[in-house]
C-alpha cells in the first residue's frame, strides 16, 4: 500500500489508544525515525480533530501517501466527495509544526524557519507541486476541472509569526492556513468535503492508472522542441525511427515489443532518448525516460527540464517502476541500461516490496508497451549491474517478445576518433585486441603528464580559455565527508600534491557543487571526479589519474583489487577477482573516453608511466574536425 488510511474518526481512536505512530509505521514498512514518530504524534491528531469538528468525520485519511513513481510522501491526502457535485474530492494537506518564518532574501518560493539550517521551500509552493503532479499522473484525474485543491497547515503559528508566507498569492492548490484561521481552515475543508463516508474515493484513489496525462504530455513537447535542437545521423536515425515504429506497430497489433540501442562513447544514445521522449510527447503517447544514475537523471531535470517541475517529472530512476502498473505506459525510454541492477530493492525499500521483489529487469519490460534500451555494455562498473545486449534480448524472448536490435558504430566524442575509442579497448584487455602504439589519427589529442601537478596545469590552461575540462581517476583513495566548515578534504594525495573528491551529495559544499553537477558546473573544476559522477557525461578535456588498482606488468595491464577504495568491492563473496578486474577496466574505459577533444593522462606507477610512453608516439597533428560543443553535455 502507498499510504496508511483510516477515516478521521478512526486516527482520533488511534491517537487516543497512544498506536497511531506504531500503525503508521507498519502500515507504509519502512523505517521510521523517532522525529518522524513526534511528528505524526502532534500534527495529525490537530487534523483529525478539525475535520471532526468540520463534521468530516467519514472522510477517508491516506497519510504519508507516496506520490507514484517517486520515493517523496505527501503528508496526508483527503479523499471524499465533493458537498455540491457529489464526485470524488481529494485534499492534499501539507503539516508544518513551524512557529516561525520568513521570506529568504525576499524570494517568494524559499524561506527561512527558526532552529532549520539554510532555507526551506515555500509551503504553498510544495503542496502546490504536489497537486500538480497528481493531476499529471494520475488517471483519475484525468480530463477532471481543479480535480485535486491543496493546503498547507501551520497549526502552531499565528500570522504575525509567518507574516511573509502571505506575500505569495494562493491558489486553490496552495493556500495557506495557521492556527488563528482555524475557522477559515474549517470552512475550506466543507466547501471541499461533504459529511459522507470517503472510502470508495479512496479506493479509486489508490488504485487509479499511472501515466503521463495529456496536459504534461503537450507540455513536453513544446518545451522539449524548444530546449533540444539535435540532428540524428545514419544509426542514430534508423534507431530512432525503428523506436517509433515499434511503438506505431505495438499499438496497432495490440503487441509488446522490446528495443535494444547499443553504442559506444558519444555515439548519442541519449541524443536519440530526448528527441524519442519529444517526438513521442508531440503524439500524446504516454511516455517516461529513466536510468539507473542519479547524477545522470538529476542532470537531465536540469537541464532538459530547465525551470519546470512538470517537465523534469517525467526524468525518474529504474526503481521507480517496481509497483507501475503492466503495461502502463506506450514506451519506456531506459537511458543507460548498462546499470539496470538485479533488483530494485535498496535499503530504503519497504519490507512488504521486499517480499514480492521482481528482477529489476522484469519491472522495466512490465511497465510499458514498448520497453526502450540504450546501453554501452563496457561501462558496467559497479557490482549488481548486468545491463547486456544478451541478458536483455534473452529475457525478452523467455516472454516470447518481438526484440529490435540497433548498434550505434559511428562515434560523436573524442573528436569523432573510432580509432582511439578502439585503441582505448585494446589497451584495457576489454575487446580480445592487443594494446598497439597510438600515433595520432587528426582528430584525438591524447597526451601524457609525468606528474598530477603538470596534467592539472594541462586542463587549467584548456578551463581558462572558456573550455570545459575536468579531472577524474579510480577509486583508489579515501573519501572524506566534509569538514565541519564547508571544505572538502583533499582525499586524492599523490606526493606533495593533493586535491579534493567530488563532494559525496547532491548539496554544494562550500563552492564545489552537488556530485550530480560536477561534470555540468564550472565550479567542478578543481576536484576529482569518480567514475560515478563522471559517466554518462563528456566534456572537452579529460584529464585521468590512473591509480594503484591498474598497473603495466610484463608488458600488460593487470588489476590490483586490493588497492581500491570501493566499498563495493570488499567481499569476496559479492564480487570475484574477475569480476573485480573486469569492472577496473570499465571504470578506466568510461574515464579515459569523457574527451571530446583530449585526454591527458598520469598514472601514479613509474612502470606504468613507462610503459604508457612506449605506446603514445603521437605523429598526426590534431586537425580541427569538431564543432563548438556545449559545457557538460550528455551522451
Amino acid at each position: 500500500m502507498s499510504a496508511f488510511r483510516t477515516s478521521a474518526d478512526g486516527l482520533l481512536r488511534l491517537a487516543t489508544s497512544g498506536t497511531l505512530a506504531d500503525r503508521i509505521a507498519d502500515g507504509i514498512g519502512h523505517n521510521v525515525s523517532p522525529n518522524e514518530r513526534r511528528s505524526w504524534e502532534r500534527s495529525l491528531p490537530m487534523l483529525g480533530q478539525d475535520l471532526v469538528d468540520a463534521g468530516l468525520g467519514q472522510v477517508e485519511m491516506l497519510i504519508e501517501y507516496q506520490l507514484p513513481l517517486t520515493s517523496k510522501r505527501v503528508d496526508v491526502v483527503l479523499a471524499g466527495s465533493h458537498p455540491t457535485t457529489g464526485d470524488d474530492s481529494y485534499v492534499v494537506i501539507e503539516l508544518k509544526q513551524w512557529s516561525q518564518a520568513e521570506s529568504y532574501e525576499g524570494s517568494d518560493r524559499l524561506v527561512l524557519v527558526e532552529h532549520a539550517r539554510g532555507p526551506r521551500l515555500h509551503p504553498g509552493v510544495q503542496v502546490g507541486d504536489y497537486c500538480e503532479y497528481l493531476t499529471d499522473f494520475l488517471g483519475i484525474l484525468t480530463n477532471q476541472r481543479n480535480p485535486v485543491r491543496g493546503a498547507a497547515y501551520l497549526h502552531n503559528a499565528v500570522d504575525r509569526d509567518v507574516n511573509d508566507l502571505f506575500a505569495r498569492r494562493p491558489t486553490e492548490q496552495s493556500r495557506i492556513f495557521t492556527k488563528q484561521r482555524r475557522g477559515q481552515f474549517l470552512d475550506y475543508l466543507r466547501t471541499h468535503l461533504a459529511p459522507a463516508p470517503g472510502a470508495a474515493a479512496a479506493d479509486r484513489f489508490l488504485t487509479s492508472a499511472v501515466r503521463p496525462s495529456k496536459h504534461l504530455l503537450t507540455y513536453a513537447a513544446s518545451e522539449l522542441k524548444e530546449r533540444a535542437h539535435f540532428t540524428l545521423l545514419d544509426e542514430q536515425r534508423l534507431a530512432y525511427e525503428l523506436v517509433l515504429h515499434a511503438v506505431e506497430r505495438a499499438r496497432a497489433a495490440d503487441r509488446k515489443s522490446v528495443v535494444v540501442v547499443s553504442g559506444g562513447p558519444g555515439s548519442g544514445k541519449s541524443v536519440i532518448a530526448l528527441s524519442v521522449l519529444g517526438e513521442l510527447a508531440r503524439q500524446q503517447r504516454s511516455v517516461m525516460h529513466a536510468t539507473g544514475s542519479r547524477s545522470f537523471t538529476q542532470t537531465l531535470r536540469r537541464y532538459a527540464g530547465k525551470g519546470s517541475t512538470r517537465l523534469k517529472n517525467l526524468f525518474g530512476y529504474f526503481n521507480s517502476f517496481m509497483s507501475a502498473e503492466r503495461n502502463g505506459f506506450d514506451v519506456l525510454i531506459c537511458d543507460e541500461a548498462h546499470r539496470i541492477r538485479e533488483t530494485s530493492v535498496n535499503r530504503f525499500t519497504p519490507k512488504a516490496k521486499r517480499d514480492k521483489a521482481r528482477p529489476q529487469i522484469d519491472e522495466l519490460i512490465a511497465a510499458a508497451r514498448v520497453p526502450v534500451f540504450l546501453l554501452d555494455e563496457h561501462q558496467v562498473v559497479k557490482p549488481g549491474e548486468l545491463g547486456s545486449v544478451d541478458v536483455i534480448s534473452a529475457y525478452a524472448k523467455q516472454l516470447k517478445l518481438d526484440v529490435e536490435v540497433v548498434s550505434l558504430h559511428d562515434q560523436f566524442r573524442c573528436g569523432g576518433s573510432e580509432a582511439y575509442e578502439q585503441w582505448v579497448l585494446d589497451l584495457l584487455g576489454l575487446d580480445g585486441g592487443e594494446p598497439s602504439v597510438w600515433v595520432g589519427d587528426g582528430r584525438f589529442d591524447l597526451r601524457l603528464a609525468g606528474s598530477p601537478a603538470e596534467l592539472e596545469t594541462f586542463l587549467a590552461v584548456k578551463q581558462a580559455a572558456g573550455e570545459t575540462a575536468r579531472m577524474s581517476a579510480g577509486y583508489c583513495w579515501s573519501w572524506s565527508d566534509p569538514r565541519p566548515d564547508d571544505s572538502l578534504v583533499a582525499d586524492v594525495r599523490i606526493g606533495d600534491w593533493a586535491r579534493p573528491w567530488n563532494v559525496k551529495s547532491d548539496r554544494s559544499v562550500g563552492d564545489a557543487p552537488g556530485s550530480a553537477f560536477w561534470a555540468t558546473a564550472p565550479e567542478g573544476f578543481g576536484q576529482v571526479g569518480c567514475v560515478y559522477t563522471a559517466q554518462g557525461f563528456e566534456y572537452e578535456w579529460s584529464g585521468v589519474i590512473i591509480g594503484p588498482d591498474l598497473v603495466a606488468r610484463n608488458g600488460r595491464l593487470v588489476t590490483r583489487r586490493e588497492e581500491s577504495k570501493d566499498p563495493a568491492f570488499r567481499s569476496r563473496k559479492s564480487v570475484t577477482d574477475e569480476e573485480a578486474d573486469r569492472l577496473i577496466r570499465n571504470t578506466y574505459k568510461v574515464l579515459m573516453t569523457r574527451g571530446m577533444r583530449g585526454t591527458i593522462v598520469y598514472s601514479t606507477d613509474a612502470e606504468t608511466r613507462a610503459w604508457l610512453a612506449g605506446l603514445v608516439a603521437v605523429r598526426q597533428p590534431v586537425e580541427v574536425v569538431y564543432g563548438q560543443p556545449v559545457a557538460g553535455m550528455i551522451e
